[in-house]
């Protein structure tokens, strides 16, 4: 039996504390060295609560002997500056989306992980839920005909003000935050070969960053995915695959509780029923997928690229559009 990998925390963002951190700690196969803060006492407080040592700053964590790997919650401007430096320092990573706000950026890290043979892996959390590759397997084996068309929305409702999402210096704004979630999902149902035909952003009053926008993408065959997300919004989670003979509707798509059944209605000719599914944990099923990547000493995800290039791609389209 291996031994356990030990992870250091770079942070004490709330999804570190909510849902990362308890998933870790409820691995057998995962020891949680350490949790680093610029702030002592929030460290403190942060590694009581799991039973591990405080470190005073992210670059003390980054020299410990005892971390074989970290995982960066910071705000998403700051996740490729310390992504270069744990992945300099010898450590694998697991690293919040999105994993930069740069495509080049981006390509230059999981370039840097290849050559240094280490594990660097953004955590886009919904693609390790079971109930996508059943919707996947219906749609390869022709259940609703050949594909047409995927929709997809994520919003959340409207946050405090001084939330990070809304300051542009950390890399707020709502295609880095929901946004990525049905670009990825797009990518998940619909392969690498999209590009983007036409985008918005806009924002609200009273903040610098976009909290609304849409963007369609186009493959090749001229299957269409028509995307959309926001920050000030009634809750939606879901996504659609339309074919030529049915369609495919799953809610709560991208954050489902661990203990969610989910519920996939499937329309065809014959009638309308709902599929219920097995729940699973996607949180303790990116931790499984991670510490198998570090064993396995498996490469990168082709997918972060993707992403960050239609990220890019559809920022570029909506400032033409703006202008």
């Amino acid at each position: 039996m291996r031994p356990p990998l030990r992870i250091g925390v770079l942070g004490c963002a709330d999804i570190a504390l909510r849902r990362m951190l308890p998933a870790m700690a409820a691995a057998d196969d995962v020891e949680i060295a350490a949790v680093a803060s610029r702030d002592a006492a929030r460290a403190r407080e942060a590694a009581g609560r799991f039973g591990t040592r405080p470190v005073h700053g992210y670059a003390a964590l980054l020299e410990r002997s005892d971390v074989d790997a970290v995982y960066i919650p910071l705000p998403a401007a700051l996740h490729a500056t310390w992504t270069e430096a744990a992945l300099r320092a010898g450590k694998h990573v697991l690293a919040e989306k999105p994993l930069t706000t740069d495509l080049e950026r981006t390509r230059d890290l999981l370039a840097l992980a290849a050559e240094s043979h280490l594990v660097l892996t953004e955590n886009v959390l919904f693609v390790h839920h079971p109930q996508h590759a059943t919707v996947r397997q219906w749609v390869a084996d022709g259940l609703i005909g050949e594909l047409r068309s995927f929709q997809a929305e994520f919003a959340i409702p409207k946050l405090p003000g001084t939330d990070i999402r809304y300051d542009a210096g950390l890399g707020g704004g709502a295609l880095l935050d929901t946004g990525v979630y049905p670009v990825r999902a797009a990518l998940h149902f619909l392969g690498p070969e999209l590009d983007v035909v036409g985008a918005t952003l806009h924002g609200t009053a009273g903040h610098t960053v976009d909290t609304a926008g849409s963007a369609l993408l186009r493959r090749p065959d001229g299957v269409t995915a028509h995307l959309t997300f926001g920050l000030d919004h009634g809750y939606s989670s879901r996504y659609l695959l339309w074919g030529s003979a049915g369609r495919i509707t799953v809610d709560r798509a991208f954050t489902p509780p661990a203990g969610h059944r989910p519920q996939v209605r499937v329309e065809l000719r014959s009638g309308t029923r709902t599929e219920v599914l097995p729940a699973a944990d996607q949180v303790a099923a990116v931790v499984r997928s991670f510490v198998r990547s570090v064993a396995d000493k498996a490469r990168g995800d082709d997918d972060t690229l993707h992403q960050a290039r239609l990220v890019r791609d559809i920022g570029a389209s909506a400032a033409v559009r703006r202008g």
